[in-house]
């Protein structure tokens, strides 16, 4: 059995802090686990409110976790080859999905990579504006998935700023895209929601991992969005196995693993 522990987030002598280098050594064994594969290691990492949701029912961004848990995330992107969100996170909150960190950005140059992974957008209908932080914050490549459906002007436009793919035909096939993704270099890829795009990775039996910070506020709302929305199950459901539970500041960081 695995208990919540409280995570002290001490500094190594190295500088780096324990818990931070689990996650890279985590992400280093899945993705040699996954050469192989015909997909990449896909993970989930979201935070949440007490009450299991992501935002407020004006689907607006909420800080739920505090510095620590961001330098996490931070360090989970650096250590991603690419980074994906659906087109109703890019309408809601405008991410850059850029690593923060100086010494990250600098690290992942001596590399050889772009200061940032991949940043992809599941996007059916080229919805995604233009003048998105996405495109005008950080360097690197960006990919907008789109469907067969999708409107050619729109397609056009966006593909002066990113690589189109498209998947599907009226939807998004995400399990052709995940191929695509493996077949062009990623091996990690980090999702950062939202709940409709969480669903059908869920549903498609394509996620991996699950990281969720769960912090010490109530949002509400019975349309406010939880972690995973979507269809939802009707008999088998998606089950999970614990692989860490740990106090993190006023909230608790939990790892799952599909079964």
């Amino acid at each position: 059995m695995i208990c919540c522990k409280e995570l002290s987030y001490l500094t190594t002598a190295t500088g780096t802090s324990s818990a931070l280098m689990l996650n890279a050594d985590i992400l280093g064994v899945k993705k040699s686990m996954n050469e192989s594969s015909s997909r990449p290691f896909i993970f989930i990492n979201a935070a949440m409110s007490a009450d299991g949701k992501i935002a407020t029912i004006e689907r607006k961004q909420t800080r739920i976790s505090g510095s620590l848990d961001f330098d996490r995330v931070d360090e989970l992107r650096a250590t991603s080859d690419a980074i994906m969100v659906g087109i109703g996170t890019v309408l809601s909150d405008n991410p850059s999905l850029t690593v923060k960190s100086a010494a990250r950005r600098e690290k992942r140059c001596d590399q050889g990579l772009d200061e940032n992974p991949v940043r992809i957008v599941v996007d059916s209908m080229a919805r995604t504006p233009v003048d998105a932080d996405i495109f005008k914050k950080g360097a690197g490549m960006k990919i907008i998935a789109v469907s067969g459906s999708a409107p050619k002007e729109k397609v056009k436009g966006l593909s002066k700023a990113a690589e189109i793919i498209v998947a599907g035909e009226k939807t998004i096939d995400l399990e052709k895209l995940a191929v695509e993704l493996k077949s062009r270099g990623i091996n990690r890829l980090m999702v950062e929601g939202g709940a409709t795009l969480n669903w059908g990775l869920i549903s498609a039996g394509l996620v991996d991992e699950i990281y969720t910070f769960i912090g010490n506020i109530i949002i509400g709302g019975k349309t406010a969005p939880t972690l995973v929305d979507g269809g939802g199950c009707l008999g088998e459901f998606c089950r999970l196995e614990l692989l860490s539970c740990e106090k993190m500041e006023e909230g608790v960081l939990i790892r799952w693993k599909k079964r």
